[in-house]
């Protein structure tokens, strides 16, 4: 059993035990010393915790990138490719899941996409699920060189996506406005090869108000008798006036986890996956108050996301987002 310490430190590399011989590389960038949102949410859900997790950062850094200060170091497609000829050579390359997220450089892109591509003649049936966070509300805060990368390569390789609505439209290059847009945006997802797209995030008005926020998934699939069907579902989650660091970490880990332990049933997936988030959240808000103290504004350090304190929500989280079947 770890202790909180150790939950808490960011180490380069993760290493457990597997779980019905499931292995996970996870390639987390920009990732703080103090604390990693994605790789911690993996290993506090119970589906996970026994699996074998491998980290591979492209930056390390001291602070997440929402404080106002940040120093650190960042990885080159070189030195990536020399870890993960380390990681060959110990020969612990046998991957069933790759779980990408926000980098910055397009060789470093590029060799992630190798990678995968090399595990995936491995292992025909590796899932790789990408965040591929590109910007929000109408603006890039990545290099535009990075968008064609994503295009070409990085969502063609993808099993799993999960943009927001201004990423999806970057990645489409169709505009969303409606309930009707954002369908025809996950199917051309879907044309360029992911089975399952989530868009975590959109400006679409929700029947409950404008105290929710909608998101949207979609998943393609073949059953027992060869037939392709697809689900796609509509959320509504409650809005929060706050600003954190790592939800779409947390996000895209959860779906990856709660993805695997229920295959076909994108619905159940997205209830469990949003409920984590809304459950983590509502702790760190309330946490972040208490610290800050009456009529102050929690410093980012505050709000920083309770991981081990949600440990048993991320496990088993009851649900308070049900998904709607369109």
């Amino acid at each position: 059993m770890l202790s909180e310490d150790m939950w808490e430190t960011n180490l380069l590399l993760f290493l457990y035990r597997c779980w019905a011989s499931k292995l996970t590389l996870s390639i987390q960038c920009s990732s703080p010393i103090i604390q990693d949102t994605a790789d911690m949410a993996l290993l506090c859900n119970r589906g996970w915790s026994s699996n074998h997790v491998i980290r591979v950062c492209d930056e390390a850094l001291i602070s997440p990138l929402g404080y106002e200060h940040w120093k650190g170091q960042v990885l080159t497609a070189d030195e990536l490719h020399v870890l993960y000829e380390g990681i060959k050579l110990n020969n612990v390359n046998q991957y069933d899941y790759v779980l990408t997220g926000y980098t910055r450089d397009d060789s470093f892109l590029d060799m992630v996409v190798d990678i995968v591509q090399e595990l995936k003649r491995a292992n025909p049936n590796l899932v790789y699920v990408c965040d591929p966070v590109l910007g929000d509300n109408g603006a890039m805060y990545v290099p535009e060189n990075l968008l064609p990368i994503y295009r070409c390569k990085v969502v063609p390789a993808a099993d799993i996506i999960t943009p927001n609505q201004f990423e999806a439209e970057l990645l489409t290059g169709r505009n969303i406005s409606s309930e009707k847009d954002a369908v025809e945006v996950m199917n051309l997802l879907h044309s360029m090869g992911p089975d399952t797209v989530v868009i975590t995030s959109s400006d679409l008005p929700s029947p409950l108000g404008d105290q929710y926020l909608v998101a949207l998934g979609s998943q393609k699939r073949v059953t027992a008798d060869g037939t392709m069907v697809t689900q796609q579902i509509r959320m509504d989650i409650p809005r929060v006036d706050a600003v954190f660091v790592g939800t779409g970490d947390l996000f895209a880990a959860m779906l990856l986890a709660w993805t695997h332990l229920h295959p076909d049933n994108l619905k159940m997936a997205c209830e469990k996956t949003v409920s984590v988030l809304c459950h983590v959240i509502k702790r760190t808000i309330t946490y972040a108050k208490e610290v800050a103290g009456p009529n102050r504004r929690p410093s980012p350090a505050q709000l920083e996301l309770r991981m081990v304190q949600s440990k048993a929500d991320i496990e088993d989280p009851a649900i308070v987002v049900n998904a709607v079947v369109l």
